[in-house]
């Protein structure tokens, strides 16, 4: 073995079978693990800081540091942290099913109702009723022709060429591999009365696919939201713009970092990018096409059109190209569109002839999904001034009207999705979403996801806004975040105090689920990074906060979100509730008013090219204005006065 011990590390999944991997002395267990496709959650990409790589040691030995995110007694039971552990012998982990917390599988059909699909449905529909052209630039035509002869033995490619130059009056036509592979058959078994499906370009016509003419097969598009931590995507039939299907799945690049920082860190390591490109394309949103396309009967070749929008990290990794230049000074993207590609150029599952279109980045960290979702807002179409607000693994934010758009990122790390608190969770079967407090007693008032019977098992990003706000106002915390009062609930640790909502045996994961000192610091510098990013913006521009009409909350944790429990934290700026609306996830609906309308299309491309982006992190007063949020509510009591319902 070229002079290494070689040793077997076992990992022991609860969610599922034993995996042996061969290792060698020193080699880092997280490393080890994601080598072997163990899914381990590492929101911090191994530095040690989030203490969520927990494996249980049931055999052998490693060595480890002793973290701090791991009481004494823990450490004596044998857990440790996979990333500050090497590889010393032969040893045994066991993987908790907790550890693969942020890894969820394909969920199909995740409209939760009827209602929640049509209120999805009118959202698009909202966009046409501006005057939008429903035009795709696809179409198909139905063609009959003279069979061959031993008199007339023209191709069936030419033949076929020649009928629809006819039909058409476009002189220059051309035929996709996919179509000409099908075309001997399908014109033989119907008699030479086929349809085509055609996709006209500006100087040509292109024959995407040829089908018998009784055909009834949906011709479909397909609307990509590649977001940091979850991706989802909808099926659409492109002939009447009704959804056929949608789908979600956790983004797998989850075990390499829960920001796209640390992706770009890791992308930049020896085989990196190929690494970051097959998680997002093989392991994640391909199988979640196919699913969609097989679970309704449709073949990928009727997949004619796809859009995908995503931050300027994701569109990079899911492209192949280098990042780096993404997170170094001068903060410059390697491009902000995409034009031309098709899905031949990706591998992907559908049509190779159909075209993929990206939603343009604005800058390095504003893009596609931002572009997309102020496009579903309409902020750009109306004279007064309206805030969007993404919230997810990262914040963005667009200020403006018919006038002007102003855009910025702030480096709010993955605090909203939980991936910066110690018990924090995707929101799924076990996450706490809301929560109230007896101001009296601490004694806490739970509401879980997967309904009653249900153990807690960790916070999602809403439960972490209520749980926070709850405490500030019982007066348990105290405006910089520090335990102030005592109780059964509030725990002295080795290292910190904490608040136990749920005990060891009231918990679905046997250990209690608490949130900690540390914790509620990282959430603060979140909140903190959201209202001085709109406080910058309004400097920016000379304008107050009383001069936003509206405010528009989309993301990942936007529907949970208790606005009055945000806004009293400091989160979100002091104005009438009313003033606030929750639209979804505005970066899918975005994509989909693109895939129905080319002219759509352009004007995405046209936003991402006038916005103006502001580059916080050189901005004159946002560090001042940073630290001045970095309190409950905030060290200027003014601007959180008495709210107004």
């Amino acid at each position: 073995m070229g002079g290494y011990s070689m040793y077997t590390i076992t990992f022991k999944q609860e969610a599922g079978g034993d995996i042996k991997a061969p290792a060698q002395l020193g080699e880092n267990i997280l490393t080890l693990a994601q080598k072997a496709g163990i899914a381990v959650d590492a929101p911090c990409s191994g530095n040690g800081t989030c203490g969520k790589c927990r494996l249980l040691l049931i055999a052998g030995y490693v060595n480890a540091t002793h973290n701090t995110h791991l009481s004494s007694n823990e450490f004596d039971d044998g857990w440790r942290l996979a990333c500050q552990s090497t590889v010393q012998g032969d040893a045994t982990f066991l993987v908790p099913s907790s550890a693969d917390a942020f890894r969820s599988g394909i969920q199909t059909a995740d409209f939760s109702s009827k209602a929640e699909l049509e209120r999805y449905e009118a959202a698009i529909e909202k966009i046409f009723e501006a005057g939008f052209d429903r035009n795709t630039r696809l179409e198909t035509i139905y063609v009959t022709m003279e069979p061959p002869s031993i008199d007339d033995t023209t191709p069936d490619n030419e033949r076929l060429i020649k009928k629809v130059i006819q039909q058409t009056g476009m002189k220059d036509v051309l035929m996709s591999n996919n179509a000409l592979g099908r075309l001997p058959k399908v014109l033989r078994d119907n008699d030479y009365h086929v349809k085509c499906l055609l996709r006209r370009a500006k100087n040509y016509l292109a024959i995407l696919d040829v089908r018998p003419e009784h055909d009834e097969t949906p011709l479909c598009g397909l609307a990509v939201d590649i977001g940091t931590t979850t991706v989802a995507a909808t099926l659409i039939d492109l002939e009447n713009a009704k959804v056929i299907a949608r789908a979600s799945a956790g983004n797998a690049q989850i075990r390499y970092g829960a920001d796209v920082i640390n992706r770009i860190i890791q992308s930049d390591r020896p085989g990196g990018r190929i690494k970051l490109q097959t998680a997002i394309r093989e392991e994640t949103l391909y199988p979640l096409i196919e699913q969609m396309y097989t679970s309704m009967g449709i073949e990928k070749n009727r997949i004619c059109r796809a859009v995908i929008a995503s931050n300027t990290t994701m569109n990079h990794l899911f492209a192949g190209v280098p990042a780096g230049s993404i997170r170094l000074e001068p903060y410059v993207p390697v491009f902000r569109e995409l034009p031309g590609l098709t899905a031949s150029e990706f591998n992907m599952p559908i049509n190779q002839e159909a075209r993929v279109v990206f939603a343009p980045n604005v800058g390095s960290y504003v893009g596609g999904d931002i572009t997309a979702g102020a496009f579903a807002t309409m902020l750009w179409n109306r004279p007064e001034v309206s805030l969007f607000i993404d919230l997810g693994t990262n914040g963005e934010l667009v200020l403006g009207s018919e006038d002007f758009l102003l855009c910025c990122a702030c480096s709010a790390g993955p605090a909203f999705e939980g991936g910066d608190i110690s018990c924090g969770m995707r929101a799924t079967a076990g996450a706490i979403e809301a929560f109230e407090i007896d101001a009296e007693t601490m004694e806490p008032t739970l509401k879980i996801i997967g309904g009653e019977g249900q153990k807690p098992a960790g916070l999602c990003g809403s439960g972490i806004i209520d749980i926070i706000a709850e405490l500030f106002r019982s007066g348990v915390l105290g405006a910089n975040g520090k335990f102030v009062r005592e109780g059964r609930r509030v725990k002295q640790g080795e290292y910190e105090r904490s608040y136990v909502f749920a005990f060891a045996d009231e918990s679905a994961t046997g250990r209690d689920v608490e949130i900690t000192e540390v914790d509620i610091d990282n959430f603060i510098r979140a909140k903190a990074a959201i209202f001085s990013a709109i406080y910058a913006m309004l400097e920016a521009l000379d304008m107050d906060i009383h001069d936003i009409e509206t405010v528009y909350i989309a993301g990942g944790i936007g529907s949970g979100i208790n606005i009055k429990n945000a806004i009293s934290i400091g989160m979100l700026p002091s104005l009438p509730l009313s003033k606030y609306e929750y639209i979804g996830n505005s970066s899918l609906t975005g994509a989909c008013a693109m895939l129905l309308s080319a002219e759509a299309e352009w004007k995405v491309h046209k936003l991402g090219r006038g916005m103006t982006y502001l580059e916080l992190s050189t901005h004159p007063g946002y560090m001042d204005a940073f630290v001045a949020a970095s309190f409950l509510p905030h060290t200027d009591a003014s601007l959180f006065p008495p709210m107004e319902e």
